[in-house]
């Protein structure tokens, strides 16, 4: 997925006023778990903990990218079937709704929850035209397997990409 990512934001780099999501940081948000400061350390070894219970009941879920979404804010890349993913979303919000409670997740419903990469942020007004017809609506098929979730620390603003991976959870192991 990420060399859809590169290649979209190749076709878009002589643009102005787009913020390229770095390479390293390219990602599909499944959860937004609460302000940094909310959550202690200990919250976030027991949410990867937590997370790696529930992840290793599901087999890892192939999902594919063509279609570019353009948004007033951003541009992305649709991971699809969204549906597919829901039970990566379910073992996510539980682990933790478990650990620090549904008063600090900002929650996403499957039927709310549209999985994308964000290619790239839009840092100024300017019309979409000659975006699209630069990158286009839709994208060679590019086909992966989700079989991980990372918990991040967001430090400071989202476009500064002060980010820290704190944990991983691998969706189950399959076999041959």
């Amino acid at each position: 997925m990420c060399d859809a990512a590169i290649e979209a934001q190749t076709a878009l780099r002589s643009f102005p006023g787009l913020h390229m999501t770095p390479s390293e940081w390219l990602h599909i948000t499944t959860l937004m778990a609460g302000p940094t400061e909310a959550i202690t350390r200990e919250q976030m070894s027991a949410m990867v903990s937590a997370a790696r219970a529930r992840l290793r009941e599901i087999p890892p879920i192939p999902v594919f990218i063509e279609k570019v979404i353009y948004h007033a804010e951003a541009i992305s890349l649709r991971v699809e079937p969204a549906k597919a993913l829901t039970p990566i979303l379910e073992a996510v919000r539980s682990a933790t709704r478990t650990i620090i409670g549904p008063a600090v997740a900002r929650d996403r419903t499957p039927s709310s929850w549209i999985p994308h990469v964000t290619v790239a942020y839009s840092t100024a007004d300017q019309p979409a035209g000659p975006l699209i017809s630069a990158l286009g609506v839709v994208m060679p098929r590019r086909e992966a397997l989700i079989d991980t979730v990372t918990l991040v620390v967001q430090w400071g603003p989202e476009r500064q990409w002060d980010w820290e991976p704190v944990g991983t959870a691998c969706c189950a192991a399959t076999t041959s």
